[in-house]
Order: structure tokens, then C-alpha cells, then sequence
């Protein structure tokens, strides 16, 4: 079982625009004083997932897990070192020239720093107008009031066409970013950390503008963040990642309520609580130094190093996907050969100082 397969119907999610195959990426690693080989980094390892047409899928994870990687792999900004990319069903994966640029048109990306990612020597009106003009062929006219009608559709107004991205705020300037790669109209946006160089209050004012798009154009996102509370609020989804692989899918309100990984608990754990869901706060679980090397993998499940109820398979044994109640899957031996409570697997507040050896079932 694949880590984005559902207990939804595909009838249920609707159809299948985009999506990753067991995608693989390694990097050349630094050679040393005492070492001239390099050795491979795998940032990506064996990711399988699919984006619904109209759906939101939110991609978290920490600085390094490969979250953003995958988005540049879907997209095809960066080649693979093995798995397919489909989109529609078509293999994309070895698409060279015309035929990748015709591909790129339906899949646009907001990336994360609005002040890097415009010209800034361009007006407004010609970085939204140069997308328009290639995909679409638009001139003139037809070609000013394409791009009006896209500033108005994120919230700015037709005289910012004459302005220079120097002369916006943060949050201007990357509502012209959603601008830009709606203006090819494609199916596909990915988001990468597209909030997370903004204010908190600008921060919600783009996931809403986000959300209120998605709803007029029907545009499939992949929301990619390192914040589980900001994907929740725009995802219908969500996948998990840590150094490189998804350990854990499903329905947004399910990852969140009922964690099922214990990194997963541990990203939401670190998220403040206003008002503590079920009238009682969150369970802390706390975790142990730091990510190990993408160069030096353990050999069974990737966080077994820093897991608070890691147990002997763990060491030795890659988990594999497994469902969930509640829908959704995750790749972890607490649910499947773990402690069990009353038949099922033993909470994750309650597995907080767990020994590390194997434990004893009971029923």
C-alpha cells in the first residue's frame, strides 16, 4: 500500500491530475581533505503520492526532510535519479523541450521568498504579462486586461501593473507571485513554504487568498511547510515527511486529532494551543538529538534514532505503510507489532518513556 492511497474512493477524491511514482533523488555528497570520493545523499527516498483533482495536499516536515525536493521533482525542475512522474496518466519523467514546456503549463509554482523570486527591474504588469504572452498568446489589449483581471483576482488592483516589486510589501509582492503562476491557467500549483517569510497576519490573509482561488479556478495545490498548524488550514490532506520518506498520510483532521506516527506527535506537540482540542492539551512527546545524516541512514525506520517508543524492529526492519483507523496510512512498528491496549496500539502519550528494547505484548 502506497503512503497517499486513502480509504476514500478514487470516485470520492476525484480524478488524479499529478502524481509521483516511488521518486528517488540523490545529491552529490562534499569530498574531504582525507576523502576525494563523494558520497550520495539521498534526499528522496521512494516517496509515492497523488494530488486530486480541486484537493489540497499538505507536504510537512522539518528543514531537510526532502519536502521541497519532491515539489521540484514533480515539477520536473529537477530530474529524478529513479521513479516515474505522471501527469494525467502521461509519463512525464523523460520529457526534454516543447514537450516539457507544454507540460509545465499546467503546473506552476510559488516558491518561498517574495523578494527573490521577482525581477525586480520588471513592472508588475510585465512579470505577470510575460507568462500570459507565451503560454496563451495574448497581445495588446487582450493581453492588459488578462493581467488586470489577475491582479484583481489576488486582491491588488490594476495601477500596481505600473509599479516595481521594490515599491510592495511582502505580502504584495507574493500575492503578484500567485499572480504570475495562475497566469499560464494551470491545474497544478505547489506552494513551497509560500507563507513562512511573511507576518503572521499576512500569513493568514494568503492562505485564505489561496483557499478563495482554488475555489473559483478549481487549481490543485500541494501546500509544502515545515508548520503542521498552517497545513492543516489549508490542506484537505496531509503527508508527513522525515529524511526523505512519508511516515505518515491521511484526512488533515485525522493526522492532526490522532496523530498515529510519533513524529507526527512530536511536530504537534511543538505547535502552541489556544484552546486545547477536547478540553485537555496536547501530550508532549519530546525528542532525542538531532536527524541523522541523509548520507548515513539507519537501517529500519529513519527516525528510530530519535524515537521516544523505538523498539528492536526499528532498528532493523523499514516499516511499511499500513492503514489507519480513520483513514489515511502510516509506516510505523508501534501499529502493527508494537504494545497493545485492549487489542489496539498503545497511545503515543502513553509510549513517552518507553525502553527501547523490545516490549512484551498483552492483550
Amino acid at each position: 500500500m502506497t503512503a497517499t492511497q486513502s480509504s476514500a474512493s478514487s470516485d470520492e477524491l476525484g480524478p488524479v491530475v499529478l502524481e509521483g511514482l516511488n521518486l528517488v533523488k540523490d545529491f552529490a555528497g562534499r569530498s574531504s581533505l582525507f576523502r576525494r570520493s563523494r558520497s550520495q545523499v539521498r534526499a528522496v527516498d521512494e516517496v509515492t503520492l497523488s494530488l486530486h483533482a480541486g484537493r489540497t495536499l499538505g507536504l510537512v516536515g522539518e528543514s531537510g526532510s526532502g519536502k521541497s525536493t519532491v515539489g521540484r521533482l514533480l515539477l520536473r525542475l529537477v530530474g529524478t535519479t529513479s521513479g516515474e512522474v505522471l501527469l494525467d496518466g502521461s509519463d512525464v519523467t523523460g520529457m526534454r523541450g516543447k514537450a516539457l514546456s507544454r507540460a509545465r503549463r499546467s503546473m506552476q509554482m510559488v516558491f518561498q521568498d517574495p523578494y527573490s523570486s521577482l525581477n525586480p527591474t520588471m513592472r508588475i504588469g510585465d512579470i505577470i504579462g510575460e507568462p500570459v504572452a507565451f503560454h496563451r498568446k495574448l497581445k495588446g489589449d487582450d493581453l492588459d486586461a488578462e493581467v488586470e483581471r489577475l491582479l484583481v483576482s489576488v486582491g491588488l488592483s490594476a495601477t500596481h501593473a505600473r509599479r516595481f516589486p521594490d515599491e510592495l510589501s511582502g505580502g504584495q509582492r507574493q500575492r503578484v507571485a500567485i499572480a504570475r503562476a495562475l497566469a499560464p491557467n494551470p491545474k497544478i500549483l505547489v506552494c513551497d513554504e509560500a507563507v513562512s517569510a511573511l507576518d503572521i497576519s499576512i500569513q493568514s490573509q494568503i492562505l485564505n487568498l489561496l483557499l478563495e482561488l482554488q475555489q473559483e479556478f478549481g487549481v490543485t495545490i500541494l501546500f509544502i511547510s515545515h508548520d503542521l498548524s498552517v497545513v492543516r488550514h489549508v490542506s484537505r490532506d496531509i503527508a508527513v515527511m522525515y529524511l526523505g520518506q512519508i511516515v505518515e498520510f491521511g484526512p488533515a483532521d485525522r493526522v492532526v486529532d490522532s496523530p498515529a506516527h510519533p513524529y507526527t506527535a512530536a511536530l504537534l506537540s511543538a505547535v502552541p494551543e489556544a484552546k486545547p482540542s477536547h478540553g485537555r492539551a496536547r501530550a508532549k512527546v519530546l525528542l532525542q538529538g538531532d536527524p541523522p545524516s541523509p548520507s548515513q541512514r539507519p537501517a529500519g525506520c529513519p527516525f528510530v534514532s530519535r524515537c521516544p517508543a523505538a523498539f528492536e524492529p526499528c532498528h532493523v526492519i523499514r516499516p511499511e505503510h499500513t492503514p489507519v483507523d480513520g483513514g489515511g496510512t502510516v509506516a510505523c512498528h508501534l501499529q502493527t507489532s508494537g504494545p497493545k491496549l485492549a487489542g489496539r496500539p498503545v497511545p503515543l502519550e502513553l509510549m513517552r518513556t518507553a525502553p527501547r528494547e523490545a516490549p512484551t505484548e498483552s492483550a
